[in-house]
C-alpha cells in the first residue's frame, strides 16, 4: 500500500523538463518582446530639430536599455540551453538581431541634431 502511495505521488521524470521548457520559452519570449518593443521605440523617435535633444537622448536610453536586456536575454538563453531546457538555439538569433538593430541606432543610425 505504501508503495502505491508513493508511486502516485512521484512526477515522471519528463514532466520538470517540460515545466522548464515552457516557464524558459515563455520568460524569453516576454524578455525578446520587451526588448524588441524598446529598439522600435528607439527607431521611431525623431527629433523635430535641432534644438530638440531631448528627443535624442530619449533615442539613446531606448536603444542603450535595449541592448542591456537583449544581453541579459542571450545569457539566460545560454543557460537555459545549457540546462537542456530548451533545444533549439534558434533563440540565440533573435537576440543577436535586437541586439544589433539597438547597436546600429546608438551608432551609425544615431539622430542627427
Amino acid at each position: 500500500m505504501n508503495e502505491t502511495r508513493t508511486m502516485t505521488r512521484q512526477r515522471p521524470p519528463g514532466a520538470s523538463r517540460r515545466a522548464g521548457a515552457v516557464v524558459c520559452a515563455v520568460l524569453l519570449t516576454l524578455l525578446n518582446l520587451a526588448a524588441g518593443y524598446l529598439v522600435l521605440l528607439a527607431h521611431t523617435a525623431q527629433p523635430a530639430g535641432p534644438w530638440d535633444s531631448e528627443t535624442a537622448a530619449h533615442s539613446d536610453i531606448a536603444a542603450g536599455l535595449a541592448l542591456a536586456l537583449t544581453a541579459v536575454t542571450a545569457l539566460l538563453t545560454w543557460v537555459s540551453v545549457k540546462a537542456e531546457w530548451l533545444r533549439r538555439r534558434g533563440w540565440f538569433a533573435l537576440s543577436a538581431l535586437l541586439a544589433l538593430a539597438a547597436f546600429l541606432r546608438l551608432t551609425l543610425l544615431a539622430p542627427d541634431l
